[in-house]
């Protein structure tokens, strides 16, 4: 299991408390999730393609901005479930 594989499965389970390096360098905290009774209700276009899933980037839920976010997963500094 790769390291993107093993954070989206505890994402899918659980709050988790994200760190990691920005482009411009400076850290950001992100509480996040991909809990799917907290993601937004989203109605897929069946015309609209579907973009390619970009392996090197993890999109997630932002609980305190309520949006999607994402970061490269090599900026990644640390991670903590929420108890």
């Amino acid at each position: 299991m790769t390291k993107r594989d093993e954070l989206k499965a505890l994402l899918k389970e659980n709050i988790v408390n994200i760190s990691f390096t920005k482009k411009d360098g400076s850290e950001r905290k992100l509480k996040c999730t991909l809990k799917t009774d907290l993601l937004p209700k989203v109605e897929l276009d069946p015309n609209k393609p579907r973009k390619a899933e970009n392996v090197d980037v993890l999109p997630v839920w932002d609980l305190e901005n309520e949006g999607f976010r994402s970061f490269r997963l090599e900026s990644l500094i640390s991670y903590e479930i929420e108890s």
